[in-house]
């Protein structure tokens, strides 16, 4: 149909966790509840800035392309800390893509969907011609700021969420040591774990080298541990069997 250019649409849900220890498919399985076809896109990344976000520049480099070349783009997160926890920078990302033309979705933050600022900006009083514009114009312009301040609001409290984190953690901290509890290892001390414990014992029931009848590299597989972990491991068991 012609005059209607943006025909090819894509959608991608974009996932961040902080550490591996933590669960990302709680933010996939919410994107996909409402976004089912949306490409995921899955990132492990420490810290409030995007700048070191290998995947999310490679998503960001790709969404501007595809909004060059007129496609309907639209970027879901589960929530705006997703996106960013700096306030500034979040900001500054949110407007720019807007800008774009790339639709943000935010699952736990809907009011602050760029579809909600594009009603903001086309809802705006039309002009009587008359003396009233006066006070119409600055009831427009009240609106688009207050739709600014909303988005400003969510980044800066998705960045205060991580200052009281740092700050919560630093008092538990500094608690802790002044009533004699140990912070962190002992230097010198070896600490075992669990899985330490039991990629040890198949060891000794299947490795030839002790009890069993197994290569190096078939119980390596019946471990489901790392080779580095494997030969560390063995030779530890060389050391405490004499």
């Amino acid at each position: 149909m012609i005059g209607d250019r943006k025909l090819m649409k894509e959608e991608y849900g974009y996932c961040r966790i902080s550490t591996p220890k933590q669960n990302i498919s709680r933010q996939e399985r919410n994107i996909l509840e409402i976004y089912p076809n949306a490409h995921i896109v899955k990132e492990i990344y420490t810290g409030t800035k995007t700048t070191g976000r290998k995947e999310w520049n490679k998503l960001y480099n790709l969404v501007k392309k595809s909004a060059a070349s007129d496609k309907d783009i639209t970027i879901i997160f589960d929530s705006v800390s997703r996106m960013s926890r700096n306030a500034e920078e979040g900001f500054k990302l949110y407007e720019e893509l807007f800008n774009l033309g790339i639709n943000l979705v935010f699952l736990k933050e809907p009011h602050i969907n760029t579809d909600t600022y594009k009603n903001a900006i086309s809802a705006k009083i039309q002009m009587t011609g008359t003396n009233a514009d006066i006070l119409l114009k600055a009831v427009n312009e009240y609106l688009m700021t207050l739709a600014k301040e909303q988005i400003k609001i969510a980044f800066e409290q998705s960045e205060k969420e991580v200052t009281d984190l740092h700050k919560r953690t630093s008092e538990g901290l500094k608690t802790a040591k002044l009533a004699g509890k140990q912070i962190g290892r002992i230097k010198g001390n070896k600490y075992t774990t669990k899985k330490e414990l039991a990629a040890k014992e198949i060891i000794l029931k299947n490795s030839k080298d002790f009890n069993g009848t197994n290569s190096d590299s078939e119980v390596i597989k019946i471990a489901g541990i790392s080779r580095n972990s494997f030969y560390k491991y063995k030779a530890e068991l060389k050391k405490e069997l004499g």
